[in-house]
């Protein structure tokens, strides 16, 4: 069915990053809606640009649409099956109703019916059992005017629910599994200038959470006869940014291979500095993360670089990029993670909330981890960070700190 709440929007091609592309494409694979369907809900420009996407983006064979979802029913599957769930539903209710009567005429009337499953099966039965409103009032002791207004606070409530909904989805087009705290705290101003009320317990309850999967794949050798360093974080303060970096490497899927995304923090601001997507854990590819993260700093002042006891972080070639720049390396005593938490912290967050949709292939992996590291530092607020961004509390810090 076509989302009412969002076929208003108008977008441009500067809007269709590669997350927006995925996500599209995703809901026209799940047989959600038809690929001319998602052209005019997300107002995309142009009458193929969607069905493009799906034939260099898409995980099946979008040579043939007609063969895919493309019935000459104006519903697709998944819409079928809605309106049947929808319609057993409401054969449910009715059953329900009738024996709901059936026990308040054996019990006198003395069954306590909630206001508003009263307000709705009292609706219910005078449109389909003929029962008069005014009998009904008058059987359960009650005025048609509390009636009403009953239902028009129904019908205004759902009426609000559905512009939150707009703007729900709205900002997990960008940030699909962005925690609702976070969310709540996005949409406070937007929800208080449609004089909107609902609170953070209230949004939880209204919107449908998804629980993360579950699953490891180890990255990390440190069985070997490098040397290994001390850590230098223990009862360690950090007061700013470009302070201490912390250093993972995690596993990402592409329906093509497993990849490994090396992912350089600033412990201070949670600013992602430096990233690399490889094939493999080669330490020639980890090290371009930490030569990313090296170019863009802001000051000379002291820095220690964390990281676990990963043969790729004791080896010569990093650190030699390490000394080349007076970064002191700092690492975990044997196997704690939590002595790394931080690390491991932000690889959850990259891959549980923005890297949910299986690619294609590793190139189209690298332009989603591109755009995801990108709204990750721009726009996703930190409840560590008092609910600003890490890109701006890093470039708040930085203009701080005396250079050369």
């Amino acid at each position: 069915m076509k989302d009412k709440a969002t076929s208003h929007i108008k977008r441009s091609q500067k809007d269709y990053n590669m997350a927006f592309k995925l996500a599209v494409i995703s809901r026209v694979e799940k047989g959600e809606m038809t690929y001319k369907q998602a052209q005019s809900v997300y107002g995309i420009q142009g009458r193929s640009t969607v069905l493009v996407w799906l034939r260099k983006y898409g995980n099946l064979d979008w040579s043939k649409p007609n063969l895919l979802f493309m019935a000459k029913s104006k519903e697709t599957p998944a819409q079928i099956i809605r309106r049947l769930e929808k319609e057993l539903a409401d054969e449910k209710l009715k059953n329900k109703i009738l024996n709901t009567m059936i026990d308040i005429s054996d019990n006198q009337y003395g069954t306590q019916i909630p206001k508003k499953v009263f307000s709705q099966t009292i609706f219910r039965l005078r449109e389909r059992a003929g029962i008069s409103l005014s009998k009904s009032c008058r059987l359960f002791g009650i005025s048609r005017q509390a009636l009403y207004q009953e239902q028009r606070r129904i019908f205004c409530r759902e009426s609000e629910l559905l512009q939150v909904k707009a703007m729900v989805h709205a900002l997990r087009l960008e940030m699909p599994r962005i925690g609702t705290r976070k969310l709540y705290y996005l949409l406070s101003h937007e929800l208080s200038l449609c004089n909107i009320k609902i609170g953070r317990d209230a949004l939880f309850n209204y919107l449908l959470l998804v629980r993360p999967k579950k699953s490891y794949t180890k990255t990390t050798f440190s069985k070997h006869w490098l040397h290994k360093y001390d850590n230098l974080l223990k009862d360690y303060k950090i007061e700013r940014s470009e302070q201490v970096y912390v250093s993972d490497i995690t596993y990402v899927k592409s329906f093509e291979r497993t990849h490994y995304l090396s992912l350089v923090t600033d412990a201070y601001s949670r600013k992602i500095v430096g990233y690399q997507l490889s094939d493999d854990m080669s330490t020639e590819n980890v090290v371009k993360a930490l030569k990313m993260a090296v170019r863009d700093r802001k000051s000379d002042l002291p820095l220690i670089h964390h990281s676990d006891r990963g043969l790729q972080y004791c080896s010569k070639i990093y650190q030699d990029i390490l000394k080349k720049n007076n970064i002191t390396p700092s690492m975990t005593d044997g196997y704690d993670c939590y002595q790394n938490a931080l690390a491991e912290r932000i690889n959850g967050i990259i891959k549980n909330e923005f890297l949910i949709y299986k690619c294609k292939d590793g190139k189209t992996l690298e332009k989603l981890i591109e755009t995801s590291i990108k709204t990750y530092n721009n726009k996703r607020p930190h409840l560590s960070l008092s609910m600003k961004t890490p890109n701006f509390v890093h470039e708040k810090t930085s203009q701080q700190i005396p250079t050369g």
